[in-house]
């Protein structure tokens, strides 16, 4: 068993992390260590490095670059540490790793140099690991490349992105009314291609690491509990709507996903000590995940003799619960954004993007609601870290970003423990 860690061992302000590799062979134990070339500063290592519940958000960007880098250097060194015989393992085979990790003995120039190719062999290369769904999110990006390409007049090639590449992509993506969001998370997946074709030996700018855009705050709509009890006792007379509002309350009451609660079946939950569990596995996480039934989700499957709604498609349900809202007048006028077709009117193509502006609360109710207001309205009734668990978030801090709330929020729900 190998394992590795990494430290901070310069006196000076700003140095390479060192990498420490130890194993045991024969009940004989090894320690091997040589420097990385990813490069931090001491006051980062000794103090924000491990910091779990960080606000700022460059703080957060460096955890996630500093945690990517050495995560990828850590599996290199294990995947050739089990690939060799321990007993021939030393300081010059571990240099050598680290070296071979930097400058991999690969013909690069078979490599796709240019961004749209190296994103169709990230995939390739990355297939058994990728969600569909994530590659899904690629192919927009490279189509967007592509759109990007032509108007240039020129391809873009990997050790080009830099500076001026992030400011040519961000005009080109805001001509063409994309979010903020979008295009911050979209240079950001941009820039994982990059390093991944650092890793495989390709030149790139120096500039790479450095690139980043701020992220827009965005509103948090939510039903709040008050607003569900309001939509429970509004009178609806077609029985789809009638079962749409049965999915929309179990999924405000159990917080999952549309691709997780619209398959649940009777057969998916089982009775422990007089509690009710559903026990599913999250289809984008994979996680096994066992969660109590809430007494209103239980109102509902015990009118239905047990058995959860009928299963709708992803569209149907956004548009009923959108009626079901709006029939309820949930119609305070409220700032968001809502998908809308930008294309003149004189244009056969329709152009879909997200507009921000004042929308009635109703039209801008989607599947995602139903997550988003359990996270909100059992925010202070339910220990976070329980909450975590159900909603699946990864952190503290991408939780409470995900509701909402800010330091001067945090600041008035500790005034209940004084």
């Amino acid at each position: 068993m190998a394992t590795v860690n990494f430290l901070y061992r310069s006196v000076k302000n700003e140095s390479f992390l060192s990498l420490r590799l130890l194993f045991r062979v024969d009940s004989k134990d090894f320690v091997f260590a040589t420097n990385t070339r990813l490069k931090v500063t001491k006051d980062y290592w000794s103090k924000t490095h491990k910091l779990k519940r960080v606000k700022d958000v460059d703080i957060l960007n460096k955890q996630y670059e500093v945690n990517n880098e050495l995560n990828e250097i850590e599996s290199y060194i294990l995947n050739s540490f089990h690939s060799i015989d321990p007993s021939l393992v030393n300081k010059k085979w571990l240099e050598e790793q680290i070296d071979h990790y930097y400058n991999p003995n690969k013909e690069t120039k078979r490599l796709p140099e240019t961004l749209t190719d190296y994103i169709d062999y990230y995939v390739k290369e990355r297939s058994l690991e990728v969600k569909p769904s994530s590659i899904k999110k690629f192919n927009v990006i490279k189509n967007k490349l592509l759109r990007l390409e032509k108007k240039l007049g020129k391809k873009v090639l990997i050790k080009e992105v830099n500076e001026s590449f992030k400011s040519t992509f961000v005009k080109f993506c805001s001509n063409e009314q994309y979010a903020p969001n979008t295009i911050q998370r979209e240079l950001g997946l941009i820039k994982t291609f990059c390093k991944h074709a650092r890793t495989m030996g390709l030149e790139l700018s120096p500039q790479l690491d450095s690139l980043k855009l701020k992220k827009e705050k965005v509103s948090h709509i939510y039903l709040s509990f008050d607003e569900l009890e309001t939509i429970q006792k509004t009178t609806l007379d077609p029985e789809y709507l009638q079962n749409a509002r049965d999915w929309l309350i179990i999924s405000c009451f159990l917080g999952q996903r549309i691709s997780d609660f619209m398959k649940f079946k009777k057969s998916m939950i089982r009775i422990e000590k007089e509690t009710h569990l559903i026990e599913f596995t999250q289809q984008k996480t994979g996680k096994l995940m066992t969660v109590p039934l809430h007494p209103k989700v239980r109102e509902i499957l015990n009118k239905r003799n047990g058995e959860f709604p009928k299963a709708i498609s992803d569209q149907r349900y956004n548009d009923y619960i959108k009626t079901i809202c709006c029939e309820a007048k949930l119609n305070e006028v409220i700032l968001g954004k809502k998908q809308e077709n930008i294309a003149k009117k004189n244009t056969d193509t329709p152009i879909y993007r997200n507009v921000k502006k004042e929308f009635e609360k109703w039209e801008l109710v989607s599947s995602h609601i139903g997550r988003r207001s359990f996270a909100t309205n059992f925010y202070g009734k339910i220990p976070t870290s329980h909450l975590i668990y159900v909603t699946g978030h990864s952190s503290e801090v991408m939780f409470l970003q995900y509701i909402g709330k800010s330091n001067k929020d945090i600041a008035m729900e500790l005034t209940k423990y004084f």
